[in-house]
Order: structure tokens, then C-alpha cells, then sequence
């Protein structure tokens, strides 16, 4: 299998992945009974705002308004719901600006009216207005310092969660009496709706105290709001909450497309954690122990959200997909037969302008070639400069949907 077969096998699968988690057709699928009063859409992520847009156009005849936010790059034309564009992953002013304009969107509304709350991932940061006694400083501090801890993402969402005035289904709570039905997009392992975005209208089971924890176990200090913060008021019910696309539906659409182009799959799962670079040498480990035994190419999927935890020194350019890649690159050692592909299904993995990039056997001889030394790359967390030289980058733009990192390793 050349370089070009193997490319358009795992470019192939990740396509399928991706269609499989288009935001309009999702929310097409879940969306409730019309109104009898007025829809006020509300939402947040970096697919809320195609998922908005799907709803506009689904319904001319409804009275309809709304707020959305959005990372950067990530809005499209919703109609008559305003798109507001974030900081993400740390909130800015507009963030701010959105989580206020929601709240007022809501306030005032009858039984018969209905919020509808689209949520995807992303919108932790793109929707954040600070809790009582913090300001937007505060809050941008602990999440950077969140954000380089390596924590996972369910604990940054805790925190995120109990520093914010709208999130833990505040912002349902300001919405009563209307109906409140929220459609999700998950990007989070477990698929907990609750901690998708950090859950605007659905509230859960962690407390102020929780969040403390754990700022204290990662060495961040703790603001003082937040030690004196009480648990926010649970509401009887979370209203009616549906997944329209999630990771391992992702996952499925990518292990059956690899099938019918002839692999043996491997479907890892879409709950994969830790260390970028580590997950990389464990996979690099697994693939050529399976690919010894296989008799055709072999197909090893998965999902989940690595970290990289970033030291005082500081770091280069990279996400974790490249990150990932290029610690799976230095443990394959130039082997013979083997591919990959991984990259983030927003389109942009970390800050960069690349979703991933894709290795090659070849990719530790080119970089050398180059003067490039991917080990001391990999080491101050650059992996973005070396694939970008390579000219094996994924680059998508912004893809509108969000189910979390993809990966796909190949033995051909």
C-alpha cells in the first residue's frame, strides 16, 4: 500500500465521521412540536450556529428569535437569530456580551412559549458570563492555568460550571415558565449532556466544593467567590434533552466506511484520555502488535479528548492531534506499512489553522532530511512547524460540527 492509497483510505473514514455528525441534519432529525407562543433559540458551541441556521430555515412560520455564540471563524448566517463570535478556549468580552443578551432573551416568557437550546462543544468559553464577586480576569486566569495543568476536560468543566453565572442550568432557570428542550451535540467522553458546553440549561450533581478540589489538587488557587459559593438551585427536571450526534455514532459511520474499502476495524472507542504524547507510543505499541496477526490492512479508530500539559518553559505550536501524531510517528521508528490520520472534527486542533495531520513511514526520514529533529520537536510541543514543513497538515477550516478528537491508524 503506497502513501496515496493509504491517505485516501483514512482521509475517506475521517469524511465519513464527519458527515455522520452534521449539525443541521442532527438537529432536523430531533426537532419538538412547534409552539404555541414563541421559540427563543439559545445556544452555544462551535456547531451552534449551523444549528441554528437549520432551525430558522425548518420553521418561517414560527415566531422566532434568538442568541448564539460561537468560537472565532465558526458562525454562519442564522436569519432572524443573532450569531455572536468568542474567545475560545478562553473567554473574552463577547463571550460576555453573549451570556447577557441570552439571559435577557429569556426573561419574561410564558408556559406556551419555548426555548430551544442548541449546545455543542466549544461553548464553555464562547458563552461565559463570571459568578457573583469574580471578574471576566479572574475567570480568564484559572481557565489558562486549567487549560496547561493537563486536567482532564470533565474536570475543567466542573470549574467552569461553579465560576459562572449562566452555566449549571442557570440559564434554564432564568427561562421559567417556558418549555425548555435542548438538542446536543456531544464532544465529551461519556456523553454526559450536562457537561456538554458546560451544561447552560441542564444542571447537575457537583458542587462548589468539587470545583475547589479540584484546583486544589492541580496547584491553581482558588478564588475566594468560589470558596464562598453555594450550591446552585437544582430545578425539578432538566426539561427534554436529546443527543443528535455524538462520538461513537461518529466512530460507527468511520468503521463501516472502512469496512466497505476492505479494512479489518478496530473500534477503540471514543473515550480515549491522558497524555497526548502517551496515547501515541500506546497506540504505536498496539498497532504493530495487531498488525502482525493481520491478513488484510487494518483499521484501529478511536476517539476521546487527550491533554498536553504544557511546562514553565513554555511550549511551541501544535494541538494535541499533531502532538499525538508525532509521538506515535517516533515510536513507529519509520516501520514499514504504516499510516495515520488524526485530527480534532471542528476543524481546528488546539489554536491552530489545521484540524490534524497524517503520517506516512516516511515521516521521520523527511523531517531529518529537512533539519528537522522530531523527537526535540515533540519535546517542546511544536508538532504543528514539523507537519506544516511536511506539508502533511490536515486543514479543513471550520467544519461546523464538534464530536471530539478523531483518530485513525492504518497497517497496511
Amino acid at each position: 500500500m503506497n502513501d496515496e492509497q493509504a491517505r485516501g483510505i483514512v482521509e475517506n473514514v475521517f469524511r465519513a465521521a464527519l458527515d455522520a455528525a452534521m449539525a443541521g441534519p442532527a438537529v432536523l432529525r430531533h426537532l419538538p412540536e412547534k409552539p404555541q407562543g414563541r421559540c427563543i433559540v439559545v445556544g452555544a458551541g462551535k456547531a451552534s450556529a449551523a444549528m441554528a441556521a437549520a432551525v430558522d430555515a425548518a420553521w418561517p412560520d414560527v415566531a422566532l428569535t434568538g442568541v448564539i455564540a460561537t468560537r472565532y471563524g465558526h458562525a454562519v448566517e442564522a436569519g432572524r437569530i443573532a450569531v455572536f463570535e468568542a474567545g475560545h478556549p478562553v473567554p473574552d468580552e463577547n463571550s460576555v456580551r453573549a451570556a447577557r443578551r441570552m439571559l435577557e432573551a429569556v426573561r419574561g416568557l410564558g408556559p406556551d412559549d419555548l426555548v430551544l437550546a442548541l449546545v455543542s462543544g466549544g461553548g464553555s468559553a464562547s458563552l461565559a458570563l463570571p459568578m457573583d464577586g469574580m471578574d471576566l480576569a479572574g475567570k480568564q486566569a484559572v481557565t489558562r492555568a486549567l487549560l496547561n495543568s493537563g486536567a482532564p476536560i470533565g474536570e475543567i468543566n466542573t470549574v467552569r460550571r461553579h465560576l459562572s453565572g449562566i452555566k449549571g442550568g442557570r440559564l434554564a432557570a432564568a427561562a421559567r415558565p417556558a418549555r425548555v428542550v435542548t438538542l446536543l451535540i456531544s464532544d465529551v467522553p461519556g456523553d454526559d449532556p450536562a457537561a456538554i458546553a458546560s451544561g447552560p440549561t441542564l444542571a447537575d450533581s457537583s458542587t462548589p466544593a468539587d470545583a475547589v478540589a479540584i484546583l486544589e489538587r492541580h496547584g491553581i488557587p482558588v478564588p475566594q467567590a468560589l470558596r464562598n459559593a453555594r450550591p446552585a438551585p437544582s430545578p425539578a427536571d432538566n426539561g427534554e434533552c436529546h443527543l443528535v450526534a455524538t462520538p461513537s455514532r461518529a466512530l460507527d459511520a468511520a468503521a463501516a466506511r472502512g469496512r466497505a474499502l476492505g479494512c479489518d476495524v478496530v473500534n477503540l472507542g471514543d473515550a480515549l484520555e491522558g497524555e497526548a504524547a502517551d496515547l501515541g507510543r500506546e497506540l504505536a505499541r498496539d498497532a504493530l502488535e495487531r498488525g502482525r496477526s493481520a491478513a488484510g490492512p487494518l483499521l484501529l479508530l478511536s476517539g476521546g479528548e487527550t491533554t498536553v500539559t504544557i511546562g514553565p518553559e513554555g511550549a511551541g505550536e501544535g494541538g494535541r492531534n499533531c502532538e499525538f501524531l508525532l509521538s506515535l510517528a517516533v515510536a513507529f521508528d519509520g516501520a514499514s506499512g504504516v499510516f495515520a490520520l488524526a485530527a480534532d472534527t471542528d476543524g481546528i486542533d488546539g489554536t491552530s489553522d489545521a484540524a490534524g495531520a497524517f503520517v506516512t513511514p516516511s515521516t521521520l526520514a523527511r523531517a531529518q532530511a529537512l533539519g528537522l529533529d522530531p523527537v526535540a520537536a515533540l519535546a517542546r510541543h511544536d508538532s504543528y512547524t514539523l507537519f506544516a514543513a511536511l506539508g502533511d497538515l490536515v486543514v479543513t477550516g471550520p467544519t461546523h460540527t464538534n464530536v471530539n478528537d478523531f483518530r485513525a491508524v492504518l497497517v497496511g
